[in-house]
């Protein structure tokens, strides 16, 4: 039964990354069917539009848009807090792939639908001793854990992300601070970074200034760009450049001093995360490696004393 149970957990990841990867496409890029077009065109072909469409993949033409209309059906039920909570921590994650709440609550009905749907499949094939209501609880069981693992993996990117930005953050205030001290404005200093890196610090400095040249004001893009991050390395980055900014303190200077705070708040993170280390290895030291010390440890004795005088003192018989 525990191997039936790590295998259904097994088959619900992996239809999750699945739908993942299908659902999740991305929103900005060119759309196939222009593309398409555009590629009969500079060939000179003639063919009808139907033909070009059909000529598109089958996700394409059939699994995007279904995934689309499923999602809009799940939004229906869904609280609009939640989606604007779901869009919050999209944002945080990055928008993967271009996707939107719609998508991402689809995916978790989806996923819970498919997670319930083998279970009660796999009770057909076996298991038929068993009464309906016991599988109907247990299949609801897995329909729930398959409903929260796309919301798992969302909070796993979010952590991977930040604790990328946390690690980037250094050194980017000391390009940075070089720039700035060299004679560029502060605008030009962060387009140097979002051209030297390709992370996603740069990213979120590239969206920012993007934001700046469509009219929006610098303190208001610096604080959508940290509700963005959500480190609070990011907010206190930001609310000394707009301080020193609105007061006409040094620009050098202040990046300088935030570019040390952020060094000595990365070391600190870094000797917390070491002090963890001794108390997350006590899990598979006592599962793996103690077991098998004592198995290797241990056997040979225990041959030699099966073989011994002393096998029927210990034994019997």
């Amino acid at each position: 039964m525990a191997a039936l149970i790590l295998i259904l957990v097994g088959l619900v990841i992996i239809g999750a990354i699945v739908l993942t990867i299908i659902g999740l496409r991305d929103a900005n890029r060119e759309d196939p069917l222009e593309k398409r077009l555009a590629e009969v065109a500079d060939r000179g072909d003639v063919k009808s539009l139907e033909e070009i469409e059909l000529s598109q993949p089958f996700t394409e033409r059939v699994i995007f848009p279904l995934a689309r209309k499923f999602g809009e059906l799940a939004t229906r039920f869904t609280p609009q807090s939640a989606l604007q909570n779901t869009a919050h921590k999209l944002e945080l994650a990055g928008s993967p792939r271009g996707i939107d709440p719609t998508i991402f609550w689809a995916s978790r009905f989806f996923v819970a639908l498919i997670s319930g749907g083998i279970i009660l499949f796999l009770f057909t094939l076996g298991l038929k001793d068993w009464s309906w209501g016991r599988k109907i609880l247990i299949a609801a069981i897995f329909m729930l854990l398959g409903f929260y693992i796309p919301e798992l993996l969302l909070t796993s990117r979010i952590q991977r992300r930040q604790h990328e930005i946390r690690k980037a953050m250094p050194d980017a205030l000391d390009l940075l601070t070089i720039c700035v001290e060299a004679g560029l404005g502060f605008d030009a200093a962060m387009a140097k970074v979002a051209e030297k890196w390709d992370n996603e610090l740069s990213l979120a400095f590239a969206r920012a200034l993007r934001e700046m040249q469509l009219g929006k004001l610098r303190r208001e893009a610096l604080k959508d760009m940290a509700d963005r991050i959500g480190i609070t390395e990011m907010t206190s980055f930001v609310a000394a450049v707009i301080q020193s900014e609105q007061l006409g303190v040094s620009m050098a200077k202040v990046l300088r001093i935030q570019s040390d705070q952020m060094r000595v708040r990365r070391r600190q993170l870094a000797e917390e995360e070491a002090h963890k280390a001794p108390i997350k290895m006590l899990i598979p030291l006592a599962l793996l490696i103690f077991p098998s010390i004592c198995i290797v440890l241990m056997t040979p004795a225990l041959l030699l004393l099966l073989r011994s005088a002393l096998k029927g003192i210990l034994f019997g018989g």
